[in-house]
């Protein structure tokens, strides 16, 4: 009890960030550190990160912080939650790791129900290994493997998983938000929360997916790359409410 009383309050370390200006990470680790603080979960919390430009998320949380290989973000926070219930589990991907090698993860759990929380940051494209197209991609998007753009055609269409996803029984509540803009900041703290309570209360499986700049991997400055957000992205990938069951699953708790 007295190495629980001594935890910090705030759970975001205050080191210098490795992530490229304008990226859509550091502001969503900010949220996740505030929330955790907000709502008293920070001592339970346990979070699994990816592959990915989210790899050494460790280094800025205040609180107990897994690797996962490749894509199995969710079966590792699976395990977490069945093993020690009483745990908060967050798993945080992004969309080469949660939409391309850990699809079969990421389905099997949401159609299982399992009582986790997913932050899934959808940049469009395969940041940390250098800008390569990834499922989420949309379609003429260039990227170092689709130089000409996306041709569905050749490539197929940009993977709306969430989408998918958020139509299973199990999946309890579903949100793509978007942080390119102060106003979709705001509307990602209010949906991660809805997720973070989904979990409290014991009602499943939820989501929220994260429209993200990444202006080096789009040869963009920061501004610039939040206005595709808005402008582009955000056509192929609507921000707003995918399923929301918190009332029906409350009700059949009793």
């Amino acid at each position: 009890m007295e190495l629980l009383n001594k935890w910090p309050k705030y759970y975001k370390k205050d080191v210098i960030s490795h992530y490229c200006p304008g990226c859509g990470h550091g502001i969503v680790h900010r949220i996740v550190a505030e929330l955790l603080e907000e709502m008293d979960l920070g001592r339970k919390a346990y979070l699994v990160c990816p592959a990915g430009c989210a790899v050494l998320a460790y280094h800025y949380f205040d609180f107990d912080v897994i690797e996962s290989a490749h894509g199995r973000g969710t079966a590792i926070a699976t395990g977490a939650k069945r093993a020690k219930p009483e745990l908060f589990v967050i798993s945080y991907q992004g969309d080469g790791d949660l939409s391309a090698i850990g699809t079969a993860e990421t389905i099997h759990s949401a159609n299982r129900g399992e009582n986790i929380c997913v932050v899934f940051i959808n940049n469009a494209v395969y940041g940390m290994t250098g800008g390569q197209m990834a499922p989420t991609t949309v379609v003429g998007q260039s990227t170092m493997t689709s130089p000409e753009g996306r041709n569905p055609e050749v490539d197929g269409y940009p993977l709306h998983i969430t989408d998918v996803v958020a139509s299973f029984p199990g999946v309890v509540y579903a949100e793509r938000t978007s942080v390119a803009t102060p106003g979709g900041i705001r509307k990602t703290k209010k949906a991660l929360r809805n997720a973070f309570e989904t979990q409290v209360e014991g009602l499943g499986y939820s989501i929220v997916e994260v429209l993200s700049p990444c202006p080096t991997n789009w040869k963009m400055d920061p501004v610039t790359a939040c206005k595709w957000v808005e402008e582009e992205m955000a056509k192929e990938y609507k921000p707003g409410l995918l399923t929301d069951k918190r009332e029906e699953k409350r009700k059949e708790k009793g």
